[in-house]
């Protein structure tokens, strides 16, 4: 073992004179461990709500959708079959999108209606599994039931039974003049996803009744896909856009929603900038740490010195020293913060009982638990990083230590 890596342990366990540096190493230490410890569970806490809000949105949005010109899609069993055969993809089925306005009593809300089929859309979509009220096989072609929102069902005042009345945009021709569609249907179920977007605005229906509706006849609108790999949608697409002949267009979930995976992903970063600048002062506070113990072994080094070491000997000392304060901080730091993110719902009821507040309230938030998703890319960078900022704080010290004139420094010794 080099002498350097030896002197420079030494340094760090022997006890020293002067107390103060001591507390000012232990200090960077319980810094470093900190700042880390509090990055890996930010971090892994914004993974949990990017992971729950993106299971939310899935719950509904479709990985894939493939749609047709004018919003109709005549062939769409076609579509679906070969659709179906690429290897990517879990299940297919079909759906009618088109806008409505709901009617009961006095009140009036427009809504986003989509036409399913309850046994397929339940294989591409999970909104059977957010039923408050009922169930999607309730939706039978003929019989026109409507399933709504927990928020739109809510703002119309509507209950299990009431009639609604479907106004749809499209008119008929009559020799009184241009009359609306409508068609009453009954409530036969209320889904509640947890995303207000969804909850307010949208209403099912059967895929028959919306054809007959909207007069589509037997077309559809399109077809949605389920992928086995949700993070494969954009190959998936470029793969169907390529095979798929025909009038169509072919989108992805990540493209339904970019701004809000953008902000989400911007939000993330820009939080791991922020809390590094915790860990970038305690590594820089080594730098104070080893000018001090340059100072006070100013001695030390002009005896090694004159033994025949040489600047980059010394340097290398010095180094080690800091290094060694600043793998120790990360150790705790990655130790402390994989074992909070993966006990945080463990954590959190307790600090909420013990001071007696809820964090995320019931009444105002859909998520009302701190979810978190430990990624392993993200501790081991933070773990680089600070090990980075920990020897960069060193060169400067390092290197005035290397300057010591040992004359100077053994003249009063």
């Amino acid at each position: 073992m080099q002498y350097e890596l030896l002197v420079g342990l030494r340094y760090t366990r022997a006890k020293r004179r002067n107390h103060f540096i001591s507390f000012i190493s232990l200090t960077s230490m319980l810094g470093i461990a900190l700042g880390v410890a509090a990055l890996i569970v930010v971090l892994s806490v914004m993974n949990g709500f990017q992971k729950e809000v993106r299971a939310r949105i899935l719950g509904v949005v479709s990985h894939v959708q493939i749609t047709g010109a004018d919003n109709r899609l005549a062939d769409w069993q076609a579509v679906a079959r070969e659709a179906a055969a690429h290897p990517q993809v879990a299940a297919a089925a079909p759906f009618v999108n088109a806008q409505g306005m709901l009617v009961l009593g006095a009140s009036v809300r427009g809504a986003v209606v989509r036409g399913i089929v309850p046994q397929l859309e339940q294989e591409v979509a999970e909104i059977g599994l957010h039923m408050t009220m009922g169930k999607l096989e309730s939706l039978v072609p003929g019989e026109f039931g409507i399933v709504l929102g927990a928020e739109l069902a809510r703002a119309l005042g509507a209950r299990a039974g009431d009639k609604v009345t479907l106004i749809a945009p499209q008119g008929l021709v009559t020799p009184a003049g241009i009359l609306p569609r409508l068609k009453q249907f009954t409530l036969v179920g209320i889904f509640e996803v947890g995303m207000f977007e969804y909850d307010s605005g949208l209403a099912l229906i059967h895929l028959e009744d919306a054809q007959k509706l909207y007069g589509m006849g037997e077309s559809a609108s399109g077809v949605r896909l389920k992928l086995h790999d949700l993070f494969q949608s954009r190959e998936v697409t470029r793969d169907l856009i390529t095979r798929l002949r025909g009038d169509l267009y072919v989108s992805d979930w990540t493209r339904s929603h970019a701004n809000y995976f953008r902000a989400v992903q911007i939000e993330k970063t820009m939080m791991f900038i922020i809390l590094l600048l915790i860990v970038a002062v305690a590594a820089f506070n080594i730098v104070s740490t080893l000018v001090m113990a340059v100072t006070d072994k100013q001695p030390d080094i002009a005896i090694l010195r004159t033994l025949g070491a040489s600047p980059g000997g010394i340097m290398k000392i010095f180094i080690v020293q800091g290094a060694l304060i600043g793998a120790i901080g990360t150790l705790i730091g990655v130790a402390g913060g994989i074992a909070l993110a993966l006990n945080i719902d463990v954590v959190v009821p307790f600090l909420e009982r013990l001071l007696n507040i809820q964090f995320l309230s019931r009444e105002v938030y859909y998520i009302t638990d701190l979810p978190s998703d430990l990624h392993s890319s993200d501790v081991i960078a933070i773990a680089l990083v600070s090990l980075a900022l920990s020897l960069l704080a060193t060169l400067y010290p390092s290197w005035r230590a290397a300057r010591v004139n040992p004359a100077e420094a053994l003249r009063y010794e």
